[in-house]
This record gives structure tokens, sequence and C-alpha cells, in this order.
């Protein structure tokens, strides 16, 4: 006779126990240092871009549907919106950040989760200090970086276990519960419900439709923000919802192991152009090449860029919206060659139309590369041939993008890229000192209200 026993999934409460000590139990006074610094660097570089992606229609839109959908009059369960001041619930805030910056793709990344943690983590963190007056610095980028480490984990383990390529949401929404667990001090059975229903509503959404029809969709970040809050409020108030598969599944165990040894937040890259990451081997190339033999776009007959397999399906064509561009690989090389740089004034407005962007872009092809393809996700490789008007034929060799542990950007690149974003929007003097008061974070007896209280207010007219 059939047995119609429902039968759950087999887990393992060895990983979880040594989440939950990690995530609710280890004081921000045992994190290495260099991780807390780095958290300082990466909290300043996706806020610049959530500043710079304000004005932007996408994130405009999600501010006001956040405030229409996802508000909330209870003082311990709302927070004011980045850059704007209107209040929503934790879970609205977070998304309308996360969304806003989400659409402006310049913000960090780690390779082998194929997608991004900060964008999300860092919106859920400002919208749940609100209610933590009493938060210091140092607890502030602990919290960070438990977000960046369990989303990472989360992410790694969700790929190896999918046949899909799922968005960003899907996974970095359980690095957010997590930071909710551990600010709003939920207890060890209120964190495992709250990342199993953060796994469970995590939008499963497909990352190469979106590369394929590029909309405001992006990398599902913004839902995962959403989720990852929602999760947490509704274990706090006893929804159950464990376990979390992708943390307590046997076959995932050993993505897991090395938490609170290996340190992901060291490994993350940033980015130096807001670009989709897979662009960026081949822009660097053509910078390398350009650079060295002092290349003008008239010197240039033909580009012929060879990549890796996803990098060869970005945007082909000449974009007509600001998602296209972002997800694009010929009109990214172009716009370098004729540019020298790659800013959010070539990726909007008047740099869709640029007629010798247009003109370039014609002259650029690419090909996908078995050898670059085998080295994704864990690197993204492209090497670039130039055919010269005169005849040269002038090749790169193999280029790993910049912005990661392979090639990092120096603190002070980091600062001027935050400056370059941030200032255009909110003037030179409120934009410096955020940045102070970030990286004064580290210190100990700095608090998180002192950076908080400068992020709140929408720019001013003057800015």
């Amino acid at each position: 006779m059939p047995s119609y026993r429902r039968e759950g999934p087999v887990v393992s409460s060895d990983t979880f126990t040594r989440l939950a000590d990690f995530v609710l139990r280890r004081p921000a006074s045992v994190f290495p240092q260099p991780v807390l610094e780095q958290a300082r660097y990466l909290l300043l570089d996706t806020l610049g871009i959530a500043i710079a992606a304000g004005p932007m229609d996408a994130g405009r839109i999600a501010r006001d549907a956040a405030v229409l959908l996802y508000g909330s009059s209870d003082p311990h369960y709302s927070a004011r919106m980045l850059f704007d001041g209107r209040r929503a619930s934790i879970a609205g805030a977070a998304y309308a950040v996360a969304t806003q910056t989400d659409n402006l793709d310049g913000h960090d990344g780690y390779s082998p989760t194929k997608g991004h943690i900060g964008v999300a983590v860092v919106p859920a963190l400002a919208a749940l200090a609100e209610a933590r007056p009493d938060l210091t610095g140092p607890e502030a980028l602990a919290s960070l970086v438990i977000g960046y480490e369990v989303a990472g984990r989360a992410g790694i383990a969700l790929h190896a276990t999918v046949s899909d390529y799922h968005t960003s949401g899907a996974w970095n929404a359980l690095g957010v519960a997590a930071i909710a667990a551990r600010l709003r001090r939920l207890d060890e059975t209120q964190l495992r419900e709250a990342l199993g229903i953060a796994e469970y509503h995590g939008p499963r959404s497909q990352m190469m439709r979106e590369i394929a029809t590029p909309t405001m969709l992006h990398d599902g970040s913004g839902p995962g923000a959403l989720i990852g809050l929602s999760a947490a409020v509704l274990a706090e108030r006893g929804f159950t919802g464990a376990p979390a598969v992708t943390v307590e599944a046997p076959e995932v165990a050993t993505h897991w192991q090395d938490l609170g040894v290996f340190w992901q937040s060291l490994h993350q890259y940033v980015k130096p152009y807001p670009i989709c990451r897979w662009a960026h081997a081949a822009i660097d190339a053509v910078r390398g090449l350009c650079l060295a033999h002092n290349l003008a776009p008239s010197d240039i007959a033909h580009v012929q860029v060879n990549s890796f397999h996803y990098a060869a399906t970005l945007f082909d064509g000449m974009p007509d919206t600001t998602s296209k561009a972002q997800y694009s690989l010929r009109f990214a090389v172009a716009t370098f060659i004729i540019h020298r740089r790659i800013e959010l004034e070539h990726i909007s407005g008047a740099g869709l139309a640029d007629a010798a962007v247009a003109d370039m872009l014609t002259r650029v092809t690419v090909v996908e590369t078995e050898r670059h393809s085998a080295r994704f996700p864990v690197g993204r490789w492209a090497d670039v041939v130039i055919t010269t008007n005169d005849g040269r034929v002038l090749m790169s060799g193999d280029v790993h993008a910049r912005g990661g542990p392979e090639a990092p950007m120096t603190k002070q690149e980091v600062e001027a890229k935050y400056m370059e974003f941030a200032a255009p929007v909110l003037g030179s003097d409120r934009a410096a000192a955020i940045r102070d008061a970030v990286l004064s974070l580290d210190d100990r007896d700095s608090r998180f209200s002192d950076l908080s209280a400068l992020l709140y207010d929408p720019p001013t007219a003057s800015s």
C-alpha cells in the first residue's frame, strides 16, 4: 500500500547552530579589524550609488510605491527612506532604496555568487537602525558584515543546487533577514524561521530573462530586501517557515563550513564603471590598449572582444533606455573608447543618443571564447584585439576585470568614486560629511546615528 506520508527536507542542525552563533552572539569586538575596515568602504560605495540613483525614474517610482503600498504607523516598524525623508515600513524603506540602487549598476558584488549583496543589506541596515539609536559604529559594521557573509553563502548554495540562474534577490534576502535578526534581537528559533521564510518567499526571478530584455527589474534586490525584512518581522511574531534548505540541507553544508573563518566581505569587488560586471574585463582590456598605445577614437578601425558566454549575451545594440545601457557590452566598450570613462551621464539621457558612440559601436564585435567561459563565475575574463587604421593589430592578452581581489581599487579610488557619484546630487559638502562619517564608524565611540543624521533629508534644490 503506498505511503502518503509528507516528507520534508533532510537538514543539518550543526550548520544552523554555527550560523546562529555567528549571527546572534558574536560581538563586534571579535570581528577582525580589516574586515570592519573593509565594511566601511563597501558601505560608502553602496551609498554613493544609492545617492546617484535617487533622481532616476526607477528610484522615484520605487519610493512612491513604498509610501503607497508598504507604509507603517508604528515607530518600531517604520523608517525614513534614504535621501527622501518620507516614512514607510522598515521593509518598504529598504525595498525602495534597494530597488533604487539596483537600477544603477555600479554597486559591489561577489563573483562566486554571480550577483550583489550590498545593494540589499545596506538599505536594510539603514532602515533597521532607526529603531536603534544606541547602535554603535562597530556594531553597525559587524551587522553589515553578517549580511554579506550569510547572503554570499546562501547565493553560492542556491546556484549549486538549482538549475536556473536566479537573481540576487533570491538569496540576498537571507542576508537581510540575518541582519534584522541580530539588530532586532531575535532568538535562535526566530532566526531559523526568518531564514526559512526569506528563502521560501525570496524572488526566484530569472536573471537571463532580464539580460535578454533589460528593464527596471534588474537583479531582484528590491524584493530581496523587502522579503528579508518581512521574514524577520513575521518570525518575530511567531510565523513559521524553517528550514532554509540553502542553509541546512546536507548537500550545501560545505558552503557554510568556513563561516567566520574565510571572510567573503574582503573579496567583494567594487566597480569602476556603472555597467554590468560581465562587461568590465572587455572595457579594461580596451582601456589598457588605449593607454599603452595612446590611441584616439579616430585611430581605431575595429575592436574584437573575446569574452565568456554570459558577457556575449549582453545587450548588443544602441540602447534606448538606461537599463539596456547598463546591461550592454558593445555600447559600453564604444562609450569608453570615445569618452575614456563611463559615468551616469553616458548611460542615461543624452548619452543614449551619442552619435560618436553609435558610430564606434559599429566597429565592435563580440565573440564567445571557451577559455574565458570556463573560468566563470570565479573569474571575469576577456581579451581584445584592436585593428588600427594604419594596419597595426594590437592584442591585450587575457585581462581580468578590475576592482576585485585580483586587481583591487585603492581606498583613495573608492573614495573618489563615491564623491563622483554623490556630490552632483547632494553637493560636495554633504557628500564629504557622509564620507567622513562612514569612515569613522570603526571608532570605538562612534554611533551609527552620527551617520544616519546625514542620510534622510532629500537633496536640496541648490545641490
